[in-house]
């Protein structure tokens, strides 16, 4: 992740009812991608196509208050140029990252997705992942996913 990633991820901006994943540009914002694993995911041209995240900063915070990441499992956030989206990217794009993932940990992955993200859900089924809990914060409901090694 650098500096100008991180500016244009920031800056996406997803249709409804996607835009849930609309971030605010801002230093604070630049500064969590740069400094809390964020890794950007480039095509051949280094053009930016997406961002995925390992550890606390892909969890939702209100999960906590549901106890939904207690187990050790190793948390994992995707995001996708929002040009990409709904294009049949999807398999590619998260294939690489867990990929990418596995080559340095061997914790069982856990994932969070907006529960009205069905197109999300039926990627992360068929690359193996299971639904485990279900939590909401004062907006969206939220469900949990986890896929052993």
């Amino acid at each position: 992740m650098n500096r100008g990633f991180a500016e244009e991820i920031l800056s996406w901006k997803y249709e409804p009812p996607y835009d849930l994943y609309n971030n605010e540009l801002s230093e604070d914002a630049i500064q969590e991608l740069l400094t809390s694993n964020y890794k950007a995911v480039v095509n051949n041209d280094n053009d930016l196509i997406g961002f995925y995240c390992a550890g606390n900063s892909a969890q939702v915070p209100a999960g906590h208050q549901f106890g939904v990441y207690k187990e050790s499992y190793l948390d994992l956030g995707i995001g996708m140029k929002p040009a990409l989206t709904g294009a049949g990217n999807g398999t590619k794009f998260f294939s690489f990252i867990l990929e990418q993932i596995q080559k340095d940990h061997e914790l069982p992955l856990r994932l969070t997705v907006a529960k009205f993200n069905e197109r999300a859900i039926r990627l992360y089924e068929k690359l193996g992942f299971v639904r485990e809990a279900e939590f909401k914060n004062t907006t969206t409901e939220f469900i949990t996913m986890v896929k052993e090694n």
